[in-house]
């Protein structure tokens, strides 16, 4: 799951510090990476889909903080019970 040599499509003026990727096909491609955000680490959801052959960003989502992260995580455990 870790990015291996293939660097992840994020805009230049992010460093990435570290990058797993959750799922790629041809078309799309969603990974997680902590990265350097000028002066702030910050972790990011990247969802991207191929136009021709770029990768073109189609969502992010930021984790700013733990407390920001045990938010989701929490609200995420009450509704997974819900799938199969």
């Amino acid at each position: 799951m870790t990015v291996s040599g293939e660097r992840l499509p994020v805009s230049e003026s992010l460093k990435v510090l570290e990058g797993i990727t959750l799922n790629k096909s041809e078309k799309w491609w969603a990974a997680v990476a902590l990265i350097d955000s000028f002066g702030r680490k910050q972790i990011a959801v990247y969802l991207w889909v191929k136009r021709g052959d770029q990768w073109k960003r189609k969502n992010k989502f930021i984790i700013i903080n733990k407390k920001n992260w045990q938010q989701i995580k929490d609200a995420v455990e009450k509704l997974i019970q819900n799938l199969p």
